[in-house]
C-alpha cells in the first residue's frame, strides 16, 4: 500500500517540477516587467508603458498591484490564475480593460506615488471622485493602439471603440 502512494507522489513531484520549469512560473514571482509581455496580447500595452513617462520610473507591479507583500502575492495570483483560464480557453476580450479591482489597486498607486500633487486637489473639484487615469489615460501606456509590433491586432482600437469609452 506504501508503495502506489510514495509512487504517486514521486510522479506528482516531478510532473509540478517539470510544469514549473516549463511555464518559467518562477519569473512570475518577480517584479521584471518583460514577464508581463511574455504573451502576444500585451505587446502594445508593453510597448506603451516602455515608451511613455513611467516606462523609466515605474515597473507593471509597481501600478497594478498592492504593494504590501501578501496582498501584492495575492493580486498576482488570482491574475494569474484569471489569464490562464482566459488564454487557455481563448476568451481573451478585445480590448483588454482593468477590472474594478483592478483599477481601485491603480488608482490607490496613483495616490501613493503622487500624494503630494494629490494633496493640492481639492474634493469640492468638479473631477471629484474619478479615477486618476480616467483624464490622465495615455501617462502610463501611452495611446492605445500605437505599436510597431507586425501582430498587433488594431482593429480593437477603431475610434468608434474609444468614442464608446469616453462616454
Amino acid at each position: 500500500m506504501k508503495l502506489p502512494l510514495v509512487v504517486g507522489i514521486i510522479a506528482l513531484i516531478i510532473v509540478l517540477g517539470v510544469g514549473i520549469y516549463s511555464t518559467e512560473f518562477l519569473t512570475y514571482l518577480g517584479n521584471d516587467p518583460t514577464t508581463c509581455n511574455n504573451c502576444h496580447v500585451m505587446d502594445g500595452v508593453y510597448e506603451g508603458w516602455y515608451h511613455a513617462g513611467h516606462g523609466q520610473s515605474a515597473l507593471c507591479v509597481d501600478c497594478h498591484a498592492p504593494h504590501a507583500f501578501i496582498p501584492k502575492y495575492w493580486t498576482k495570483m488570482v491574475s494569474g490564475a484569471n489569464d490562464v483560464f482566459h488564454f487557455t480557453f481563448d476568451l481573451i476580450p478585445e480590448p483588454l480593460r482593468a477590472r474594478e479591482h483592478t483599477r481601485v489597486i491603480i488608482q490607490n498607486n496613483c495616490i501613493r506615488c503622487h500624494s503630494e500633487t494629490v494633496s493640492l486637489i481639492g474634493d469640492g473639484m468638479p473631477d471629484a471622485g474619478r479615477f486618476c487615469f480616467d483624464c490622465h489615460r495615455t501617462v502610463a501606456h501611452g495611446e492605445r493602439g500605437i505599436t510597431i509590433m507586425p501582430y498587433q491586432d488594431k482593429s480593437i482600437y477603431e475610434p468608434s471603440i474609444l468614442a464608446e469609452e469616453k462616454k
